[in-house]
């Protein structure tokens, strides 16, 4: 073995020590927060600090789901997740097909467009909003969460689905035309079932977009019943306390979807960013 090779493999070696540290470094407040959620009442900031709860309080996590609905909240939070970011995801898809394959007048100035939408932050569109869904008699439900994602997702979808859709080859798409097929069914039968890491990392970004949402199920979702989980966790503050012990249940509650969702889809979710790099 060479002197360069023993210093290639040194660095390596450096590497990854030095990223084990660093997942340890991010994994301390997952751990402060499960060791939270297992300590008593009045023990959760005590001196010096315990990691290791002693004795462990397994009734907390009964405790906090009977303070708050939070099988209730819970089940809210998936509905409007997944319907919003299967509908985000189809239309999304759907209209970033359209601006990569399609020819037709103002395309490029229509692009252009909807990335402009980007810079634009969303609560200065909020209150528009809330007018509009208001008069139409909205408020309190379900649809001003998922209505607007039904049409065109959002624009960073869009964007990442048109980015993978200039990679697919128009030959594919001339063949499927001769075969008689129109733009529906190319994108449909050709284009989706290529397209699987992109759509597995658009799906994975929109779930927890909507997933972790505060302000707009804050202003739109006023209803006890209708209530989601990020909403839910404010029932956990008195006026003048928190229950951090089983604040951090419900807290791990509303963390575990994200994290087997990225764990079963993390292989996907990089090739889909490293693929919609590939072309411009």
């Amino acid at each position: 073995m060479n002197r360069a090779t023993g210093a290639r493999r040194g660095l390596h070696a450096a590497l990854h020590v030095a990223f084990v540290l660093m997942s340890i470094l991010y994994l301390i407040p997952l751990l402060w927060m499960i060791s939270t959620s297992l300590k008593l009442t009045g023990r959760e900031l005590s001196y010096p600090p315990e990691l290791i709860p002693d004795p462990i309080a397994w009734e907390n996590y009964r405790i906090a789901f009977e303070m708050v609905p939070l099988a209730l909240y819970y089940r809210n939070s998936v509905f409007i997740s997944v319907v919003a970011t299967a509908l985000g995801v189809l239309t999304a898809s759907l209209a970033g097909y359209g601006f990569a394959h399609l020819r037709f007048d103002g395309r490029d100035k229509l692009f252009a467009l909807c990335l402009t939408s980007l810079m634009l932050p969303g609560i200065v569109t909020l209150i528009p909003e809330f007018l509009l869904f208001k008069e139409i008699g909205w408020v309190n439900t379900f649809l001003p969460l998922i209505v607007p994602w039904s049409l065109g997702g959002s624009a960073f979808a869009v964007f990442l689905f048109r980015q993978y859709a200039l990679t697919v080859p128009v030959e594919l798409d001339e063949a499927a035309r001769v075969d008689g097929a129109g733009a529906f069914r190319i994108w449909w039968s050709i284009v989706l079932p290529l397209a699987k890491p992109v759509l597995a990392t658009m799906a994975i970004l929109g779930f927890t977009h909507h997933w972790n949402d505060f302000m707009r199920p804050l202003v739109y979702l006023t209803g006890p019943t209708v209530r989601t989980i990020a909403i839910g966790l404010r029932g956990f503050r008195a006026e003048n306390t928190l229950a951090w012990n089983y604040l951090m249940v419900a807290s791990l509650v509303m963390l575990a979807p994200i994290l087997v969702l990225f764990f079963l889809a993390q292989k996907q979710f990089v090739r889909g960013i490293v693929m919609t790099g590939l072309k411009g």
